[in-house]
């Protein structure tokens, strides 16, 4: 299982949102492009950065951004208001690993098909859930899909990675995040990476041993350090190299 360390970019600082609130940010006081660094450092493959301003149309992120995709050392999956084409591919010629849309693939579905086509392994669909419907715009708009028409309207699609994020376990704490996330894994053969679950390292266990994830985002447990970022990644990927070779 692949973790991804994530940083949350408003106004130029990393924060993170309590219960998905963009006007409410808890800042954490560190430099974005120093902490991407140490990510790279502790050993994670890829990373996940995403920018709360451009999901209002904002573009004055655009320098940070691009200044820790290029110095990160690893990957970089850029989220936040990807509604066109040409931003989406603006960011592809940038640098950006992968791409996550939500808002554009509910409103304009041919358009990211598309561009998932035109671009194999760079984009990724994000599936926000809340009462059983899949929400657009930041949270904020509750669209006509389930999760299940959802991805049944891009089936064939070769996104690089579905990331999952149930709502109602990042308002309410509730387990039944895991039965959301795993019907939506054994749905389809995308690798689906987990949003908003892991907050400790049992958490991380959890979802390794449940077997359907191929990923998880974490990012506010490892700015109030609930989470050790080292530790979690030999959780994810636990070493087999010292079992004895049968002879």
């Amino acid at each position: 299982m692949i973790l991804y360390p994530t940083i949350e970019i408003q106004n130029g600082r990393c924060v993170s949102l309590a219960r998905g609130r963009i006007e409410e940010p808890s800042i954490w006081h560190v430099d974005p492009v120093a902490k991407a660094q140490e990510f790279a450092h502790a050993g994670a493959e890829w990373m996940h950065v995403t920018d709360f301003d451009a999901m209002h149309g904002s573009n004055e992120n655009h320098d940070l951004i691009l200044k820790i995709i290029r110095e990160a050392g690893i990957p970089v999956q850029l989220g936040g208001g990807f509604r066109s084409r040409d931003r989406i591919e603006e960011w592809i010629d940038h640098g950006a690993g992968r791409i996550v849309v939500s808002t554009v693939a509910a409103q304009n579905p041919h358009l990211v098909k598309e561009l998932a086509s035109h671009h194999p392994d760079q984009i990724v669909l994000a599936v926000d859930v809340w009462k059983g419907h899949v929400m657009t715009h930041g949270w904020k708009t509750q669209s006509a899909y389930t999760p299940e028409a959802f991805l049944d309207a891009f089936e064939g699609t070769p996104f690089a990675a579905i990331i999952v994020t149930d709502i109602d376990y990042d308002l309410q704490e509730s387990d039944a995040a895991l039965g959301v996330i795993s019907a939506i894994a054994a749905r389809t053969r995308i690798p689906v990476i987990a949003s908003g679950i892991v907050r400790t390292i049992d958490d991380v266990s959890r979802l390794r041993l449940l077997g359907e994830v191929s990923g998880a985002i974490v990012g506010r447990a490892l700015f109030n350090k609930t989470l050790d970022l080292k530790q979690a990644l030999r959780e994810a990927r636990p070493d087999t190299s010292h079992v004895a070779e049968f002879i």
